[in-house]
Order: structure tokens, then sequence, then C-alpha cells
């Protein structure tokens, strides 16, 4: 894939002379809690240099992303990434006191770290690269509208029924029994104990456990009721990012599925959404799973694939994998209904 930085001021690459290391930061979401991140800057601001934002994945630590975003940066572009509240660098002292879920990642955080970006790079496009629930999070941000162009891995909000069959009954015992259980007697998920993940708020986990088809559907009671007026606009959120969307999905991830991102892309209705699937034997190697994707050893094969469709809001010609659907911008579309769209092979 051959991509030309037209966003770095006419250069190849990044000079260390030309950049800043990485900084912290602290991001400030529109309810007082302050939300820990990291940016990439190169020096002296420029309308035309894009700057990413990456959206995590549940429970995932933001430096996970570092590897990535510093290549990233290395292709001449500005970088944010940032831990979702109770997580990584924004986890408070006590964890079973906060209460956070996933529509509060979306809402407050991910719109406090495009907010952000808006503020800290004036004029500059905003692109968006998202993993796993970091896809629906930049649904419901209202902030999504100002982002360009957006690419997802693995993006769905674990509906049950839509893991991979053959490791659905693990995954249910896994995801929706033993972690529940867990969140009722410690007041959060010790998760990064049991080898599994970060530790995770209370509410992140029943946010995981009460997923329905329909999102939505599962803040109507119980402690994570939202009122119902609040419940019914949340889908016109997904709807205002305009922005062209890869909906990348990995065909050896338990999560990514074709039902399951279907079922979020569905909520994209002002988007113009490709899902491309990709196997393993795609790109030669054995697995890929739900996470390696941001692995170093995938910057050849995959990483090129995400920053031209971060460039271009397209396709190169020879990415890999096949195009399962393209679903075109249309506000008629059902939220959630996993249309197919328009069916695909090749380009």
């Amino acid at each position: 894939m051959t991509i030309s930085n037209e966003g770095s001021e006419k250069t190849q690459g990044t000079r260390a002379a030309d950049a800043l290391p990485p900084e912290p930061v602290t991001l400030r979401a529109a309810d007082g809690y302050a939300l820990r991140g990291h940016v990439w800057r190169h020096r002296g601001g420029s309308v035309v240099r894009p700057v990413t934002v990456i959206n995590c994945a549940t429970s995932v630590r933001c430096d996970y992303y570092f590897r990535f975003a510093a290549w990233l940066f290395a292709q001449g572009r500005d970088v944010l990434v940032y831990d979702y509240r109770g997580i990584g660098g924004s986890r408070p002292a006590r964890l079973a006191k906060l209460r956070a879920n996933w529509l509060d990642w979306g809402r407050l955080d991910c719109e406090a770290a495009l907010r952000y970006a808006r503020d800290a790079f004036p004029g500059q496009p905003i692109d968006v690269v998202a993993h796993s629930i970091g896809g629906f999070a930049l649904g419901l941000a209202a902030s999504n509208v100002h982002v360009r162009h957006a690419v997802t891995v693995g993006a769905q909000y674990a509906y049950w029924r839509d893991y991979r069959p053959a490791e659905r009954r693990r995954m249910w015992w896994k995801w929706h029994v033993a972690m529940p259980v867990l969140a009722a007697v410690f007041g959060y998920v010790p998760a990064k104990r049991l080898g599994w993940m970060e530790d995770t708020p209370r509410g992140v986990a029943l946010s995981w456990v009460r997923s329905q088809a329909r999102f939505e559907e599962g803040y109507t009671s119980g402690p994570l009721a939202e009122p119902a007026a609040s419940r019914a606009a949340l889908p016109a959120r997904f709807a205002g990012l305009s922005a062209p969307m890869l909906a990348i999905g990995l065909d050896d991830d338990g999560f990514g599925t074709v039902a399951a991102i279907e079922r979020l892309v569905g909520y994209y209705t002002g988007s113009d959404v490709t899902h491309l699937r990709i196997a393993p034997a795609d790109i030669g190697v054995d697995a890929i799973g739900h996470f390696a994707f941001f692995h170093s050893r995938f910057t050849e094969t995959l990483w090129p694939l995400a920053l031209y469709w971060l460039q271009y809001g397209a396709l190169p010609a020879d990415a890999p994998g096949n195009v399962h659907a393209i679903h075109p911008a249309s506000r008629g579309r059902g939220p959630g209904s996993g249309v197919p769209g328009v069916a695909a092979n090749g380009r």
C-alpha cells in the first residue's frame, strides 16, 4: 500500500527534531472527572496535519496502543490516547465506589477526548481508531460530528448471541455468569488478578452482562436504568457521525463476528460503512484474534490498511481480506438491525 503523507507538511515521516516526545495530558469530562492520556505532538501547528484519537477496548489500558500510536506519529500524525474512567491512569483510589458504565465511557469520556482534540489541535482534521467497545463509545459522543474518518477493529457491544458459536458457551459463563458474581462480591471486577484484563468498574460489567440485541434495551431498569426520553435518544447520537467508517472484523475473533459487527454498524446510519473481513491466512499468519491487530508484528500488513483509510476514507486496491458489506449512509436504516447492505466480493 502506497500512502502519501499529504497531511504532514510535505514530509515523509517525522524527523526527531520536528517533534515533541509523548506527553501526559489530563482531559476533563463534562461531569468534572479527570481522565489521563498521552499525546504525540509535532512541533508547530498545522491545519493540514491530522490528529488521530484512539479509543481503547473494554478495560484495556491506553498504553497497550502506544506502539501503534508512535507508528502513526512517525507517519506524520498527531495522536491522542486516553484511559476511560476507572481504567489505568484514570482509575480512582477506590474503584468499588466508582459509578461508571459503557454509556459514560461514550457520552462523557470519548466526548472529552474529541473536545480535547479540537481544542489542542485547532483546525486540524480529526480521525478516530476505535477498538472493540471503543467503536460503540464513538457513537455516543456528541462531538463525533467533527470526525473526518473512522476505523474500528472488532467493534461491537457484546451481545452474547453474537459470540462465535464455537466459543459462545465458554464466553457466556466467563463474562455473563462469573463476571457479574465477582462484581457483586467485590463492588468491581478484580479482573487483573485473574489475568483477564484491567480491574473493571461494576457498572461497566453490568453494561456488558445486560447487553441486548438493541443496546438501549439494556438500560430500561435496574442500576443502569436511563430515563425513557434519554434512552430513546441514544440511537440518534450514532447517526451524528458522518465520517466514512471502515469496520474491520477478524475471522478468528470470538467477539467481532459478522453478526456482532453488523449489529453495531446498523446504528451508524449517517456514515458510509465498509465492513471488511480479514482471516489470518489473508496476511500469512496463524492467528490475529481480538487484540493482536495492534501488535507491532503487523506494522507491514494491517497497520498500513488502517492508515490508508484514515488518510483517504477508502480501501487501497491491495487491501487484504474481503468486503462483507457496504452500508451507504441512510437515515432510513434501522439501528441495530444488522442490515446486510450491499454484499460484495472484492472491492
